[in-house]
């Protein structure tokens, strides 16, 4: 068997994730957004989550952070837990967006909970706006 190869690489992300429970399990998605699709309200993960834009663009928010876009060939990664993930939003009116998503799912715990109107409420003051163009 030979070890030589023609391979290319190009490394996209590299992040040190929060602690992962023992026993946590892996899930691999892809999601589409389609046309203008606001996405999935503010929800929290239960482990953390990484992930590569495959075609379009997003806009992504997560707690503590300014709300930035994620355009096709660029990774991501979301810490999980109590991080509220505000927005995942498709930028794009004509054209459907695309990602592959890594969750590490606590277990017992689902891996989406939804934000109540309560919390949102509370932490509204915290949010941090999209930067001005």
């Amino acid at each position: 068997m030979s070890t030589s190869t023609n391979m290319s690489q190009q490394d996209l992300l590299e992040v040190v994730p929060p602690f992962i429970a023992q026993g946590s399990s892996a899930m691999v998605r892809v999601l589409e957004l389609p046309p203008g699709d606001p996405g999935l309200g503010p929800h929290r993960h239960s482990g953390p989550v990484f992930g590569y834009m495959l075609e379009g663009e997003m806009l992504f928010e997560l707690e503590g952070e300014a709300p930035y876009p994620i355009k096709a060939g660029e990774a991501f990664w979301e810490p999980g837990g109590d991080v509220i993930h505000y927005t995942v939003a498709n930028l794009l009116a004509d054209r459907t967006s695309r990602f592959v998503v890594v969750m590490l799912c606590a277990p017992g715990v689902e891996m989406i909970t939804m934000v109540s109107d309560e919390e949102l409420a509370e932490k509204a003051s915290q949010r941090i706006p999209a930067p001005t163009q």
